[in-house]
C-alpha cells in the first residue's frame, strides 16, 4: 500500500478498544485454519492479544461476560459458549501490560456491592489505575436458575437494583480517603482513623455499614462503562458512564443513538464530551474490496448452525414455509414499517453477497453473523478507514469497540492496514498521553472524595466556632 502523506493531528482523536471474542466474533471463525478453537482458555493467547492492542495504542482491552450457557449455544454464538471469568482474566492481563485500559464486566443483578467494590478497587491498584467497570444487568433468563432464583427480574427492577448497587460501590470506594493508609512506623499508626469512614448505607435493596477493606482506588472513582438498548440503560449511560457502547447496525441508527446519549448527558448536568459513544465495529478487511467480501463469505460457509427457517420467519415476519437454503428469499413489502428488520436483513444480504437476489441461506448467514447487532465494515483498508472517519466526523461515533471477526489475523489486519491510514489523516494518536483509563478519555483530575470534603468542612466549622467562643 502506498504511504499516505501525514496531516496535522485533529484536536479530537478517535478512541479504539478491542472487544475480546477469543475465537472471533464471526460464529464460523473457530473453524478457520490458523484459529485455535480452545483459545478462550489459553492465557498466553489472551495476553498476546492485549499486548498487540497496547502496542497499537488502543484505549482499552474489554472483556464481556455471561452467566449461563448450553451446548446449543455453540451454533449461534460459539465465542460466548465457554470462557474464563472476566475479573480473573483482567488481573492476569494487567500483569502483562502497562498502559492500555482494562474493562471488566460485572452483572449487577447477581452481585453484592461490597464484593464488587473490593474486586474493582483491588484491580485498579494492581493495574496502576487502568480499570473500568462495565455495568450490565443481563438479559439472559437462564442466569436466574444458576443463582437460586425462580425467574430473571424485569428491566425496571434490574435497574432499580443496579443504580443502588453502583451508588453503594461508589461510596465504598470513597470510604478511605487518600492518605488514610499512613504506614507511620515511628508513631505506630498504620491507618489514620480520621480518614476512614463507615458509609452507613440503608436503601431499598442494601444495608452496608462500611468502610471497605481496600484503600481508595488510584483513580478515586473507577470509570463506568455500559451498553444496552432499554431507556433505563441509555439514561444510566448518559448520566454516569465514561464510555457507552452501542450495538447499531447502520450509520443512521448510530447517529440517533449518539445524539440521544449526548443530549442525555447534558440534561444530567454533564458536558456532551464527558461521555464517549463507541459503537461495535466488526471489520472484514482485505487488500482489495473483493478480498474482504471473500473473507466474509468464507467465514459464513463455516457456520455450523443448521438452517432454521422457522426461527428466521419468526424474527423477520416473512413467510418461509417450504423454502430451502438455496431458494431465493421471497419478495415482501420493503416499505412496510412492520418489516423494517426484514428490510435491513435483505439489504445486508444483498451487499455482503454482492447479489440483488440473495437466497434464504444468505439471509440466515447474516442473521447469525450479526451476533449482537454490531456494524459490519467490509472492504479494503482504505474503505474501512473512510467508513470510520465518516462516522466519527458526522455525529455517529467517538471511536469504536473493535470486534475482529477472527483472531489473531483479524486484529493484525486492522492494526497493520487501517490504523496507519487513520494516523496519516491525523485522527489517531501515535503514543499514549495518559496512564489511567480515565486519562485516556480526558479525565485528568482525580475526583474529590465525598467524605474528605465533609470532614474538612466539619473541622473548619469547629475551628470557626472555637474562635468565636474565644472572642466572646
Amino acid at each position: 500500500m502506498p504511504s499516505t502523506p501525514r496531516i496535522s493531528p485533529s484536536p479530537r482523536q478517535l478512541h479504539f478498544g478491542i472487544f475480546l471474542f477469543s475465537i472471533g466474533y464471526h460464529p464460523g471463525a473457530w473453524r478457520l485454519p490458523g484459529v485455535d478453537p480452545k483459545a478462550s482458555h489459553d492465557p498466553a493467547f489472551i495476553a498476546s492479544i492485549a499486548r498487540k492492542a497496547e502496542d497499537a495504542k488502543f484505549d482499552f482491552f474489554f472483556l464481556g461476560d455471561a452467566l449461563a450457557t448450553s451446548a446449543e449455544q455453540q451454533y449461534v454464538f460459539p465465542s460466548q459458549t465457554v470462557r474464563l471469568e472476566p475479573f480473573t482474566m483482567i488481573g492476569y492481563v494487567a500483569a502483562h501490560t502497562q498502559r492500555i485500559g482494562l474493562i471488566a464486566t460485572a452483572n449487577t443483578t447477581y452481585a453484592d456491592p461490597y464484593h464488587i467494590a473490593r474486586q474493582t478497587a483491588s484491580l485498579d491498584h494492581l493495574s496502576g489505575g487502568r480499570l473500568a467497570w462495565n455495568v450490565v444487568t443481563g438479559a439472559d433468563e437462564r442466569a436466574a436458575k444458576n443463582f437460586s432464583r425462580d425467574h430473571h427480574w424485569d428491566n425496571s427492577r434490574r435497574y432499580d437494583y443496579a443504580e443502588e448497587l453502583v451508588d453503594v460501590v461508589s461510596q465504598l470506594w470513597d470510604s478511605w480517603e487518600d492518605g488514610a493508609l499512613l504506614g507511620d512506623q515511628a508513631a505506630g499508626l498504620l491507618v489514620d482513623p480520621a480518614k476512614l469512614h463507615p458509609i452507613e448505607h440503608e436503601g431499598s435493596f442494601f444495608r452496608v455499614k462500611g468502610p471497605l477493606n481496600v484503600a481508595r482506588p488510584p483513580q478515586g472513582q473507577i470509570p463506568l462503562v455500559n451498553a444496552g438498548t432499554s431507556p433505563r440503560s441509555r439514561a444510566f449511560g448518559a448520566a454516569r458512564s465514561t464510555v457507552v457502547f452501542a450495538g447499531v447496525p447502520t450509520f443512521e441508527a448510530a447517529q440517533g443513538f449518539y445524539s440521544e446519549i449526548k443530549a442525555g448527558a447534558v440534561a444530567s448536568g454533564r458536558r456532551a464530551e464527558d461521555v464517549s459513544v463507541l459503537p461495535g465495529l466488526v471489520p472484514y478487511i482485505g487488500r482489495t474490496s473483493e478480498e474482504a467480501y471473500a473473507l466474509y463469505q468464507r467465514l459464513s460457509a463455516l457456520i455450523a448452525a443448521r438452517l432454521d427457517t422457522a426461527a428466521l420467519e419468526r424474527e423477520l415476519r416473512v413467510p418461509l414455509a417450504g423454502l430451502g437454503g438455496d431458494d431465493l428469499f421471497p419478495a415482501f413489502d420493503e416499505a412496510d414499517p412492520a418489516l423494517a428488520l426484514a428490510r435491513h436483513f435483505i439489504t445486508q444480504a444483498r451487499k455482503l453477497n454482492r447479489t440483488e437476489s440473495p437466497t434464504v441461506r444468505h439471509v440466515f448467514e447474516y442473521a447469525i453473523a450479526r451476533g449482537r447487532g454490531h456494524f459490519l465494515a467490509i472492504g479494503s483498508a482504505e474503505e474501512v478507514a473512510d467508513t470510520i472517519q465518516h462516522w466519527f466526523e458526522n455525529g455517529a461515533a467517538d471511536g469504536f469497540n473493535v470486534c475482529p471477526p477472527h483472531l489473531p489475523a483479524g486484529l493484525d489486519d486492522f492494526i497493520e492496514l487501517v490504523l496507519p491510514i487513520l494516523r496519516a489523516r491525523g485522527l489517531f494518536r501515535d503514543e499514549y498521553t495518559g496512564r489511567t483509563f480515565a486519562a485516556h478519555f480526558g479525565g485528568a483530575l482525580k475526583p474529590a472524595n465525598r467524605f474528605e470534603g465533609a470532614r474538612t468542612a466539619q473541622a473548619e466549622f469547629g475551628r470557626i466556632t472555637e474562635t468565636h467562643h474565644r472572642v466572646v
